[in-house]
């Protein structure tokens, strides 16, 4: 009866273990929250959106103020379209600007929103006009390569 009772306790912690790993799994991959439908959809488009992926967080201040819907390219402007779900109790005015950022040593990738001073508030299917593309590192280094192999050049004679 005691090596029953003993195997049921280490089944039990199996168990609970298992259900810890999938809910940091969950976590991690951005999907524990199921609240897709709540909220008001927005519109940004910008030249790069770097390594931004669908359900990454948009912040605001630091803090989740929403999630990424969909990244689609636009076939005429050949811009990268991201379109958000924000939650109904934040509203943003017409000119708040959409910046794509990198948090941590991991580098994931986030939609930051910056809010205006403009008193018209974002609706519904609304757009931001105002962006700021993500940085990418190698173009990064590249012009910093180029900008010190150019100063080089130039002081020889």
């Amino acid at each position: 009866m005691n090596r029953s009772r003993t195997n049921l306790a280490v089944g039990f912690f199996v168990a609970l273990g298992m259900a810890a790993v999938v809910f940091m799994a969950l976590k991690v991959g951005n999907l524990a929250s199921f609240d897709s439908s709540e909220g008001y959809q927005l519109e940004a488009r910008f030249d790069n959106i770097g390594g931004l992926k669908v359900r990454a967080p948009v912040k605001s201040a630091g803090v989740v103020v929403g999630r990424v819907e969909a990244i689609y390219l636009d076939g005429e402007t050949y811009e990268g379209v991201v379109q958000i779900r924000i939650r109904p109790q934040y509203r943003f005015s017409n000119d708040t600007i959409a910046s794509i950022l990198t948090s941590g040593l991991l580098g994931e990738q986030y939609l930051s929103l910056e809010a205006g001073g403009d008193p018209q508030y974002l609706n519904d299917g609304g757009r931001f006009t105002k962006t700021q593309s993500a940085m990418v590192l190698e173009k990064l280094i590249a012009q910093f390569l180029y900008s010190k192999a150019s100063e080089g050049s130039g002081d020889r004679k």
